[in-house]
């Protein structure tokens, strides 16, 4: 059997922490900032983790 090939758009998106956590970046903050609370897009601009369904989605992405 061939090797499992990474996902290249999955890997852009996702990072591996060292304990094996899958990081994500959150939606709503690339345009229409000016709208929007200081203290939301500041909120938003933090990583969040990957959990439930997607978490075993991305992890055959990535290859893990």
């Amino acid at each position: 059997m061939p090797k499992m090939k990474t996902h290249r758009g999955a890997a852009k998106r996702f990072k591996v922490t060292g304990t094996g956590r899958i990081l994500r970046r959150k939606a709503f903050r690339s345009h229409l900032l000016e709208k929007k609370n200081s203290v939301k897009t500041r909120r938003l601009g933090r990583a969040a983790e990957v959990t439930g369904g997607d978490k075993a989605q991305v992890k055959r992405m990535l290859g893990l």
